[in-house]
């Protein structure tokens, strides 16, 4: 009589240990492309860093929502084990939380990098943390919740191969990306 409530909870034990916890990150259903840079590394402006954008599936909407804003960057750098933004970003999440603020349809994806210095999963946090600043940054100038959706890869996707500072700088980034 004991035998059969042991094997319920055994068996329930086992199917909720074999439950998935809820993902941190989102997977990429597109292929990966990376994002060339400039080659020269720190300019005296973030405008000149403008990488080539990827975008979202789009549902048909118009490009405008889809779209990010001409001849804005659309990656922003960080410094070395840090996530705040530097200041000569601020005129371009200044332009894209205007573009959401105008276009309420448009959707965003921010996908935090890092470079390969640090453990995989510190390396996921700081990601994290770097998406989760420029999100706070554009929803403090007018971008809406429903826009933003936040991603970490950590080091797993780099935009410049190398062990160098100059690819390191390249992959300390948050990659700005418009879709549906």
């Amino acid at each position: 009589m004991r035998l059969i409530p042991m094997l319920l909870i055994a068996t329930s034990a086992l199917l909720l240990a074999g439950c998935p916890k809820k993902p941190t990150t989102v997977p990429d259903s597109q292929p990966d492309t990376s994002v060339s840079g400039d080659s020269g590394a720190a300019g005296a402006g973030g405008e000149g860093q403008v990488g080539q954008s990827r975008s979202l599936p789009d549902s048909g909407a118009g490009a405008s929502a889809t779209s990010a804003p001409a001849g804005v960057a659309t990656v922003i750098y960080f410094d070395f084990d840090r996530s705040d933004i530097r200041p000569e970003y601020a005129t371009a999440i200044s332009a894209h939380s205007k573009h959401l603020a105008a276009f309420g349809a448009a959707r965003v994806r921010l996908e935090g990098h890092t470079d390969e210095r640090g453990s995989r999963e510190y390396n996921i946090a700081l990601g994290e943390r770097r998406s989760q600043a420029v999100r706070r940054a554009l929803l403090l100038q007018g971008a809406t919740d429903v826009q933003l959706t936040t991603v970490s890869y950590g080091e797993e996707r780099p935009a410049v191969e190398g062990s160098d500072e100059a690819a390191y700088e390249k992959n300390r980034r948050v990659e700005i990306v418009y879709g549906r």
